[in-house]
């Protein structure tokens, strides 16, 4: 397949990408809307015209919602409580929802926590978190994703996927020992499967699927690493910076039909079977166990077995 270049590049903000785009009457759903890029995320889509909820795991999301409904003048913005590391909160979010879902943006997550941490099912909660809640979410709202007639789930990885496949032989950590970047990482990689198990899964609904790396932001994201982007400084970007990728693929008429691609900087990444070691590479590139079909397939069917 031929890689798919935007207009826009590495500097773009979400505003420019979704400008001359109107998303009237489409639903958006963007987790971890709260602050950073998504609710960068967020507020691009809603200025564009999206109905949009945030969700957070406490009331930052309805303080979220009111930012952004004051600041674009669109008053279908609301918030609502989501916690990805609890299964009744997603089914109950799911529960609730009636009616098309035009957007989702699996946004929300947490990096390198210093400790190993389990879910009451007992899943490592960077896994829980990144992927495995989102993996629930989208399949619990596949319907209504299906009602949309053209849906678009956009999963935002990272350049750290790089480091760790997913690990099937002990993905929560239960044998080898804890690394807090790794398991951030193995998450990572998670996140870019689930859009190539959505994709070849979904197609026949009309649903795509795709992930993204939003590039280096500092961000709240980074609170236990010090604050450390851990790459130069020409490549680091702003929040709003940093939700473009996201907002082009959620928006964008230039990617109708597109399913089952990784990009990064607005265009899609360059698979690669070794590590880079030069950070401009490491950012504008995709390793190939983040991309596999095999390994996608695999992750699929043991995440159904983890959620029952």
């Amino acid at each position: 397949m031929e890689r798919i270049v935007t207009p826009y590049g590495r500097h773009s903000t979400a505003a420019e990408v979704v400008a001359g785009t109107d998303l009237s009457g489409r639903r958006a759903v963007v987790t971890g809307g709260a602050s950073g890029i998504g609710l960068e995320t967020a507020r691009a889509l809603a200025g564009a015209g999206a109905q949009v909820t945030v969700t957070a795991q406490d009331s930052n999301a309805d303080e979220a919602a009111y930012d952004i409904a004051t600041s674009t003048g669109n008053p279908e913005v609301r918030g609502a409580s989501l916690e990805l590391t609890d299964v009744s909160s997603i089914r109950a979010f799911v529960d609730a929802w009636t009616g098309p879902l035009h957007i989702l943006v699996n946004n929300a997550g947490v990096m390198a926590l210093p400790e190993l941490r389990r879910t009451p099912d007992g899943w490592e909660v960077q896994f829980a978190v990144n992927h495995l809640g989102h993996y629930l979410l989208a399949v619990g709202l596949r319907d209504a994703l299906t009602r949309a007639g053209g849906a678009r789930i956009v999963s935002v990885s990272s350049s750290a996927h790089h480091l760790s496949p997913v690990v099937f032989e002990d993905i929560h950590y239960l044998h080898r020992e804890y690394h807090p970047r790794l398991a951030y990482a193995q998450a990572k990689t998670a996140v870019a499967l689930f859009a190539v198990g959505a994709a070849a899964r979904w197609a026949d609904r009309a649903i795509t699927a795709n992930a993204v790396n939003p590039g280096a932001i500092a961000t709240g994201l980074q609170q236990y690493i010090g604050g450390d982007l851990g790459v130069r400084a020409d490549l680091q970007k702003s929040p709003q910076q940093g939700a473009a990728t996201s907002v082009l693929v959620a928006s964008s008429p230039l990617l109708d039909g597109v399913t089952g691609r990784y990009f990064n900087d607005c265009a899609e990444a360059t698979p690669v079977t070794v590590l880079p070691t030069d950070d401009a590479e490491l950012a504008s590139s995709v390793s190939y166990h983040a991309i596999d079909p095999e390994q996608a397939d695999r992750l699929w069917w043991a995440c159904a077995e983890m959620v029952g």
